[in-house]
């Protein structure tokens, strides 16, 4: 893999649910926006690799992680909470710290709901700068870009520039996927199409 290949990786490390749908589809847009490369689970649905193989691969290919804890705390009576995410983002840190050369170089950004409920379930993440989107998309593009430009760009279109960008996709979609393509609907859409599309607005647009 080429070092280029590796500085323009994110890997996200986000809930698949439709709950978190519309967020990840944010956290997508907003990683291509930069022209950056989304890398995800879902990329992949060969059944001859198992999942962890394709996370291991994800995270070493990438320089940058995107992890959601937003699954640490159940919804309901008896549901267990998800600990998948989690233990990727301790997969990744641990690449970062223990591995040499250019992953020691990694970046990561936590995500979660609530700014500091996290602490109460992984106390070992406690003074990490973590930020929190209470399940609202603009606030996790903003989210996103605020941790592209800190950590990597030093300067970049605004969050509303990019909000305003994302909304005008958001038309553009339905039109290919629901008018074109005959989906009854956004949402049956794989998020793998949404990443051609994403990719394609920004051919035809920029």
């Amino acid at each position: 893999m080429e070092n280029s290949e590796f500085n323009k990786n994110v890997f996200i490390n986000c809930p698949f649910d439709n709950d978190f749908r519309l967020l990840l589809i944010g956290i997508i847009f907003t990683v291509v926006y930069f022209e950056f490369k989304p890398r995800l689970a879902l990329e992949s649905a060969d059944s001859g690799e198992t999942r962890i193989s394709k996370i291991l691969k994800l995270i070493n290919d990438s320089k940058f992680g995107i992890h959601d804890l937003s699954r640490i705390l159940s919804s309901q009576e008896n549901e267990y909470f998800r600990m998948n995410m989690p233990f990727e983002l301790g997969i990744d840190y641990g690449c970062k710290r223990l591995k040499e050369g250019i992953w020691s170089g990694k970046k990561i950004l936590i995500l979660e709901k609530e700014r500091y409920r996290f602490q109460k379930a992984i106390s070992d993440l406690s003074g990490s700068d973590i930020k929190s989107h209470n399940d609202e998309v603009s606030k996790v593009v903003f989210a996103v870009r605020d941790w592209f430009i800190t950590e990597e760009l030093k300067r970049g279109d605004s969050g509303k520039r990019v909000w305003d960008e994302y909304n005008d996709f958001q038309a553009y979609l339905y039109d290919q996927v629901v008018e074109k393509d005959g989906h009854t609907t956004i949402d049956e859409v794989q998020i793998i199409e949404i990443i051609h599309y994403i990719n394609e607005w920004f051919g035809v647009s920029h």
